[in-house]
């Protein structure tokens, strides 16, 4: 994983030559001081934020994966290709011909939807998407499952092109979170399959870049963040954190943690897979006195100075951003000219 320092700084009003003259005359001791060869270069102090980057390689994905099995014996006689998205109503594969259709929901239907079935949240997720379909227009959306869930239910059977028994399930329809993508097919169209059997494998429609961050910038990935994103085609597209996951795990003997980044515009385009560089950034210091790093110079007592009006005078060092160093010490101010070595 390649790290990449970026230092974001505000530069300050040029400092008065007065305030260089006053450095220069006050409280610096000489035997604090080494002597440095005349600069041939020169930067400017200023006042800003210091921020650290790291730049990772990602990929495109579609949100959420999903396998869908086979809840009955018989011969595949439709399927739907990949690549396809379906949506609630529509048909996701057939078996000797007899329709299994996808309808919204987060809850697997584990049990025979009826007249008479106990009570629960799967029919209150079957009445929603019912509804949905334009059916029911008499039905309660609630845990019971009424008369009139039951009529609802034979309406759209009968659109569906399925027996209208006013009774639903797993054989008939396939319950998923959202619209899907049909991300590879395990079967073909005259393949027989039975109870359990994969079919294909779904995903989400919304496209997250996938990044694996390594534990130690783990707080630069929180929920929430602002980050850029390089594509293919040489644009920088502006990006948020969505997810960041809890558990770490090794990849090359590293330990990472998945994180997954939502671009603001670019929703097309690129196939599953593609790759990205993502930058994360972090401030790690607001507000504070900053120099180039070349700008520093070891002192006699193991310190570090700066170049100041012919002197070197003594400073302390923080942390550390875009090549450059924050700083601080006795009269020290935004826009004062510190020499820079050339060698």
């Amino acid at each position: 994983m390649k790290r990449v320092l970026v230092g974001l700084v505000v530069a300050a009003a040029a400092a008065t030559a007065g305030a260089v003259a006053a450095l220069s005359m006050g409280g610096t001791s000489d035997r604090h001081a080494a002597p440095s060869p005349p600069p041939q270069a020169t930067a400017q102090i200023v006042r800003g934020d210091l921020a650290d980057a790291v730049s990772l390689s990602g990929k495109i994905i579609f949100a959420g994966e999903w396998a869908v099995r086979g809840q009955t014996a018989g011969t595949v006689t439709a399927l739907a290709a990949p690549g396809r998205t379906l949506r609630q109503g529509q048909v996701l594969y057939r078996v000797d011909r007899e329709p299994v259709v996808l309808m919204y929901g987060r809850l697997p239907l584990y049990r025979p939807l009826r007249q008479g079935v106990k009570d629960g949240p799967d029919v209150r997720q079957l009445e929603t998407a019912l509804k949905a379909l334009g059916h029911g227009k008499d039905v309660t959306v609630d845990d019971r499952f009424s008369w009139a869930t039951a009529r609802a239910v034979r309406g759209w059977q009968k659109r569906a092109g399925l027996p209208q028994t006013g009774v639903v399930n797993a054989e008939q329809v396939v319950f998923l979170p959202s619209k899907v993508r049909i991300a590879k097919a395990d079967v073909a169209v005259g393949d027989s399959v039975s109870p359990g059997r994969r079919l294909f494998t779904v995903t989400g429609t919304d496209r997250l870049v996938h990044l694996a961050l390594d534990v130690a910038d783990q707080s630069m990935a929180r929920k929430g963040a602002k980050v850029r994103v390089e594509l293919p085609d040489g644009r920088t597209v502006a990006g948020k954190v969505v997810m960041v996951g809890d558990v770490a795990t090794s990849r090359e003997g590293i330990a990472v943690i998945d994180v997954g980044v939502r671009l603001a515009k670019v929703r097309r385009g690129f196939a599953d897979q593609t790759p990205v560089t993502v930058q994360l950034e972090s401030v790690s210091r607001r507000d504070v006195l900053s120099v180039p790093v070349e700008a520093l110079l070891a002192t006699a007592d193991g310190g570090y100075g700066l170049e100041i009006g012919g002197r070197v005078v003594p400073i302390k060092t923080g942390v550390y951003g875009g090549g450059r160093v924050e700083i601080s010490g006795p009269g020290l101010e935004a826009g004062m000219k510190v020499g820079v070595p050339t060698e």
